[in-house]
C-alpha cells in the first residue's frame, strides 16, 4: 500500500499576503475557497510537485511562522536561487554542503524553507 504525502498546512497571519508570496515564487494557485466566515482554504502547489501546501483561516492551531524544515528538491540550485531572488525574496547565497546544494528562505511569517539540489558523491 502506498502512503502519499499530498498536503501540508502552513500557518500564516495574512492569507492573501502569503498566497501572493507563494504564487510569486512560482507555486500554482489550485484552490481558494471560503467555506464559512471561520473557514477559508487555499491550496498551492510547487511546480512539478505531487505535494501541495494549504493556507487559510480555521485550518490549524499552529502559530504562524512555526513550520521549519520544509524542503523542496530542485534540479539546479543556482537556477532556483535566481528564481527566488527574481521573486523579491530575501535569501543568502547557494550553500554547498556534503549532502546537497541548498537555498534557504522564509515566507513573510517566518516559515522556513530549503531548496535542495541533490548531489552525487564524488561529483
Amino acid at each position: 500500500m502506498d502512503w502519499k504525502l499530498e498536503l501540508i498546512t502552513i500557518p500564516v497571519t495574512d492569507v492573501d499576503r502569503a498566497k501572493e508570496f507563494y504564487v510569486r515564487l512560482g507555486f500554482n494557485a489550485d484552490h481558494d475557497h471560503r467555506v464559512s466566515d471561520e473557514l477559508r482554504f487555499v491550496q498551492l502547489t510547487p511546480p512539478g510537485s505531487a505535494c501541495s501546501i494549504a493556507l487559510g483561516e480555521g485550518l490549524t492551531d499552529a502559530a504562524p511562522g512555526s513550520v521549519k524544515g520544509l524542503q523542496i528538491v530542485v534540479a539546479d540550485a543556482d537556477a532556483a536561487h535566481a528564481q527566488v531572488v527574481d521573486a523579491g525574496v530575501e535569501t543568502g547565497p547557494v550553500q554547498d554542503l556534503p549532502w546537497g546544494r541548498f537555498v534557504f528562505f522564509t515566507d513573510p511569517d517566518g516559515n522556513a524553507w530549503a531548496l535542495q539540489q541533490l548531489v552525487t558523491q564524488g561529483a
